[in-house]
């Protein structure tokens, strides 16, 4: 299996280097800068990941998009997308790649302990588990973890997709579903260490709602079949 390591960045200059260090110990490294205002995309590069640069920031999902595109028109079979704020843990790479080779899933969502969360992290990471949950007509483990590997076919599925933002990461797991693809979960570290928040509150949770909403009628009298879930 022929992997890469996709790691959507905005403003990233911090942490960058140490995120595409720690993950060329595994695979080759795409960055997709979303229009940054620091030298992300220069210290990338030093680093040794091959950089895509978006001017003007279009939105993580517009990164991950792209950085999709460079994937299939580079022949590889699934891409594992981790952030550039050191969020995630270049070291479980393997385990997403393990479980990949194994079972083949087309997604595979790193899910965290939310009781390990600053209290208003935790919150808003409940509320979303438990309307998404509700919207999908299952539970969902995480659905705003940005830790996750995808397959192939689902990455072409997905390059028609409409969201821009960090509602592309519930879309992914919706046409997961839709298409009666597979979905697996492997449990990942939950890092904080300060890192400032590129999410706008009110503009997440206005799109939040609106996904989960959209997610609850597309999928109205639908129950993922026993062979979706792993």
């Amino acid at each position: 299996m022929r992997l890469l390591a996709l790691i959507p960045a905005y403003n990233e200059a911090a942490a960058i280097q140490r995120v595409v260090t720690e993950s060329l110990r595994h695979l080759p490294a795409l960055v997709v800068d979303d229009g940054s205002r620091d030298d992300t995309a220069s210290l990338a590069e030093a680093a040794g990941a091959t950089v895509l640069v978006q001017n003007p920031n279009a939105g993580k999902g517009a990164a991950l998009r792209r950085g999709f595109a460079y994937a299939l028109e580079n022949d590889y079979d699934g891409v594992i997308a981790l952030d550039g704020d050191g969020q995630h843990d270049p070291a479980e790479i393997p385990a997403f790649a393990k479980l990949f080779e194994m079972e083949q899933p087309d997604l595979i969502i790193g899910y965290r302990s939310f009781d390990e969360m600053p209290f208003w992290r935790w919150l808003g990471n409940n509320l979303g588990f438990a309307i998404f949950s509700w919207a999908m007509g299952t539970r969902i483990l995480d659905n705003q973890s940005g830790y996750r590997l995808t397959s192939r076919r689902l990455m072409e599925r997905l390059l028609a997709g409409k969201e821009s933002g960090y509602e592309f990461e519930m879309e992914e797991i919706v046409s997961c579903v839709e298409a009666g693809y597979r979905l697996a979960w492997t449990p990942i570290r939950t890092i904080y260490a300060g890192e400032a928040s590129h999410i706008r509150p009110i503009h997440h949770i206005v799109n939040f709602v609106r996904v989960a909403w959209q997610t609850r009628m597309r999928l109205r009298g639908r129950h993922p079949s026993a062979q979706t879930w792993a």
